[in-house]
């Protein structure tokens, strides 16, 4: 496959627990007896209260799963900083996109209790518009760059054009040049397949959207089987046994090895996970997250334990990891202790995934101009001033992309409010809603 890239599916949660009951409480006052009056009458008796019932308490609202929410922020983070170091132990120390297509499935689970049609089209128009926005610039630097898709020779002519659609509705891979640009110029020659390399996520997500009524109807009636038939798919596709050639093995590969996650999120909505002893669904996780490391030991690729190049490994790691992490899953109304003062930035990335994760990559090599810079400074042409530049780059990037990420959040973020039907929001970090809150 060629994305080395691991990213929406786009934000959700799961629903709050229904309300408790209301309780009833009934004040009685016991009959006076009626006394014989003495010299001074003695005041009558107050009579009996009447039987109160209090209101029933008002059901609470379904709302944001925070711990859910949280899981979501942490894959991000993790996206950006494995796309910005490269480093391939993060896909072993917490697989993002396991996590982030069990999420979405979760609430995709959750959707489906309304009509399939109308849950697929409002998945599909909140996901288009933001990638629109996405697709213009990009498309717009390459054309800008020279490209010309009918002559790519990577691409086969006036079918590079049709393929241009999947700008518009990631149905299949997108076209981009390897090479545009030079590697002395702005940006490297190679930035069109990291900006455009990301697209592959969409495509998976789109897929799964579809297939979603169709695979909940499945697992509701025969819930281990379609849990587990991803694994099993993988098996035959990920490992050479079965080779489908081009972009649709890449797709069908992509579907299978996130497919039990997905279908995990289906289990834990469905609270089909929570039926399980803790016991034994850690136990079992942890033998196939240990199968998955492994058949990587013996499938090491370029990059060694990175396991996006190990479909397999992948898949059984990914499904054992995301299966803990759902068993203990917390069902948090609100973020505990610490974690607190984390809620603003938890609550702007879910509301801001799709733009994260669509622009990070793009947002990462254009720190790299703007670092450089820095070399032009009066104090800069000192050979240690350089030297220590040199040796700290990654890590100034690391702290150059964040506001990069917020600028981004600002300036095109708001598109996702508009494809799902909100007023725009310039910085969505919840913090009004708190403030409310706190006046009444």
């Amino acid at each position: 496959m060629t994305h080395g890239y691991q990213p929406t599916g786009t934000g959700g949660g799961t629903e709050a627990g229904p309300a408790e009951t209301a309780w009833r409480a009934q004040m009685t006052a016991p009959h006076a007896v009626p006394q014989q009056r003495t010299t001074e009458p003695e005041p009558a008796p107050a009579p009996p209260a009447p039987a109160v019932e209090p209101a029933a308490a008002a059901p609470r609202k379904p709302g944001r799963d925070r711990y859910l929410d949280l899981l979501r922020s942490l894959a991000l983070v993790r996206v950006v900083v494995y796309h910005l170091f490269g480093w391939a132990w993060l896909t072993v120390l917490f697989p993002s996109m396991g996590v982030m297509f069990a999420l979405a499935g979760s609430l995709m689970a959750r959707s489906l209790n309304r009509p399939a049609w109308g849950v697929i089209k409002g998945r599909v128009r909140r996901l288009l518009p933001p990638l629109w926005v996405f697709s213009a610039v990009v498309l717009a630097l390459m054309f800008g760059g020279g490209w010309n898709p009918a002559k790519d020779p990577d691409h086969s002519g006036t079918w590079a054009l049709v393929e241009l659609v999947n700008y518009v509705v990631p149905i299949g891979a997108p076209p981009f040049p390897w090479h545009i640009g030079s590697q002395s110029g702005l940006l490297e020659d190679t930035w069109a397949v990291q900006a455009a390399g990301v697209l592959w996520y969409l495509r998976a997500y789109l897929w799964f959207v579809v297939a979603s009524p169709l695979l909940l109807w499945a697992f509701r009636r025969a819930p281990w089987p379609t849990l587990l038939a991803p694994l099993g798919l993988t098996a035959v596709v990920g490992t050479g046994l079965v080779s489908i050639p081009g972009e649709t093995g890449n797709a069908v590969t992509d579907f299978a090895v996130y497919g039990s996650c997905w279908v995990l999120g289906f289990a834990h909505h469905e609270g089909f996970l929570a039926k399980i002893p803790r016991y034994v669904a850690v136990s079992g996780a942890s033998l196939v997250m240990a199968f998955g490391l492994w058949w990587a030991s013996g499938h090491l690729g370029p990059d060694g334990w990175d396991l996006n190049d190990i479909p397999l490994a992948q898949a059984t790691w990914s499904f054992g990891f995301v299966v803990i992490l759902l068993q203990y899953s917390p069902s948090w109304q609100e973020l505990p202790g610490r974690l607190a003062r984390w809620d603003k930035l938890v609550t702007l990335s879910n509301n801001r995934a799709v733009t994260i994760y669509l622009w990070h990559n793009l947002l990462i090599m254009a720190t790299v101009p703007l670092l450089d810079q820095l070399y032009q400074l009066p104090f800069m042409q000192d050979e240690r001033a350089t030297a220590a530049l040199d040796s700290t780059y990654m890590i100034w990037m690391f702290f150059l992309v964040w506001p990069l990420i917020g600028l981004a959040i600002i300036a095109v973020g708001w598109v996702e409010d508009i494809a799902a039907k909100r007023s725009p929001r310039m910085w969505p970090n919840g913090a009004g809603k708190a403030t409310r809150h706190r006046a009444r």
